[in-house]
């Protein structure tokens, strides 16, 4: 009976994919900048550049967008609150694109104590149109590499993220 019992367990374990092993985005070294102003690392996931004090459009963009959409949830500058956790933490352990799934998908915790809806954001534009200005502000605060201050100087906004903000937004 003993063995009939672990033969299922392993069915199940290996069935649900086995145990979830947190992998963080790695090394943030912007590597290469695109068009539209987005610095990417050595493996190709969004990342910031700071420089004198000066900051990549994306991570301004993603404080605004932080401050204007998951603040009330997940406390200033993804600190945390006693009602979602800090996002500067959990970015540190989730891959690019585990982030974007729960952005858009949203995601459910249920433990004992307490129930955490994370609710969909896929296709609220505010919020899905900004993804990788969140993901790399809260790169960038999850490394401490940009403190809780709103950035004072940025690099200016390129026609290419006009462009792509604008089709995101449905702006003709």
């Amino acid at each position: 009976m003993r063995k009939i019992c672990s033969a299922i367990a392993a069915i199940i374990f290996v069935a649900s994919g086995g145990i979830a092993v947190a992998e963080g985005p790695g090394d943030p070294t912007a590597v290469k900048k695109e068009d539209d102003g987005k610095w990417l690392d050595k493996d190709g996931n969004p990342t910031y550049k700071i420089t004198d004090g000066t900051v990549d459009w994306f991570t301004y963009s993603g404080y605004r967008r932080y401050h204007s959409d998951c603040h009330v949830c997940h406390g200033p500058d993804g600190m945390g609150s006693t009602y979602a956790p800090a996002l500067k933490d959990s970015v540190k352990s989730m891959s690019y694109g585990d982030f974007l799934g729960v952005v858009a998908s949203g995601r459910k915790n249920i433990s004992t104590a307490q129930e955490n809806v994370m609710p969909a954001f896929g296709d609220n534009p505010n919020v899905a149109c900004y993804m990788d200005d969140l993901y790399v502000y809260l790169r960038a605060r999850g490394d401490e590499a940009w403190g809780r201050q709103r950035p004072s100087k940025k690099e200016d906004k390129t026609e290419a993220y006009t462009k792509a903000e604008d089709a995101c937004m449905g702006k003709k």
